[in-house]
């Protein structure tokens, strides 16, 4: 059984879109778990109109860790709040997971709105990076596959890192199993962390972050001065920015 688990704050806006996506898959058996920082949206109802299961959450890392807990499946699914997957997506990535015999993966990441310079953009300095070092530096991104018995001998996510705990997350998996970029399918990702704070802060921001882990050690002062709640408070630009409803657009 497959257990995906979202970590939402008011996500009112994303949410309903990543759950339409998933509910494509209908031949799997799967449980979707969201775990609420204490939205004051419309989050958790949506989430129960979905047949999701809702527990107590957190920051990031404590609520992908909250999640894991209620769930029953042997496989965990880790997704953020602002993605949509493709058509295919679940089927897919199981398949190739099971016949690479990988223990934990993560995916390309493909921007669904925006030009095509900064799609391309993305897909260079990130796609073609993490394949170059799926073999000897991990990455793990918005989505993460993970054998549950790889995420407890992991220890979870670790609660006390700031920036980049997914990352961390995958570099420590990949130490104790066998790690993975699936190949066959992709994530569509919002750009909306990059259109609140401007594609070069981000972009540099999380070059910093990268090249601070080279060092093995994670980011765990609050430099940054990350918060959970900075993104989703924000509506979706209109203009092309809001998710497309039309299945056709995956």
């Amino acid at each position: 059984m497959l257990s995906i688990i979202i970590p939402t704050l008011n996500e009112e806006n994303y949410l309903p879109f990543l759950l339409e996506s998933i509910a494509s898959a209908k031949a799997l058996v799967y449980e979707i778990i969201v775990a609420d920082a204490g939205s004051h949206d419309k989050t958790r109802e949506i989430a129960k109109n979905f047949g999701c299961k809702v527990v107590f959450g957190g920051l990031p890392a404590k609520g992908r860790n909250e999640g894991a807990k209620f769930s029953r499946g042997n496989l965990l699914l880790f997704l953020d709040a602002d993605l949509k997957l493709p058509e295919g997506f679940l089927d897919n990535s199981l398949k190739e997971f099971n016949e690479r015999k990988l223990d934990i993966a993560s995916y390309h990441l493909k921007p669904e709105t925006g030009s095509k310079i900064i799609k391309a953009g993305f897909d260079f300095f990130y796609n073609r990076l993490i394949d170059f070092t799926e073999k000897f530096l991990a990455h793990g991104a918005m989505g993460i596959l993970v054998k549950k018995e790889i995420f407890e001998k992991i220890g979870g996510f670790d609660e006390k890192i700031k920036l980049a705990e997914d990352h961390y997350f995958a570099r420590q998996g990949a130490k104790i199993s066998r790690f993975g970029i699936i190949k066959s399918t992709e994530i569509y990702i919002s750009l909306r962390r990059f259109e609140k704070d401007g594609y070069f802060k981000t972009f540099f921001k999380y070059l910093f972050c990268c090249l601070y882990m080279f060092s093995g050690k994670a980011v765990k002062s609050d430099i940054f001065g990350y918060r959970f709640s900075h993104y989703s408070k924000t509506e979706p630009a209109r203009g092309g920015r809001r998710w497309k409803r039309e299945r056709s657009s995956l």
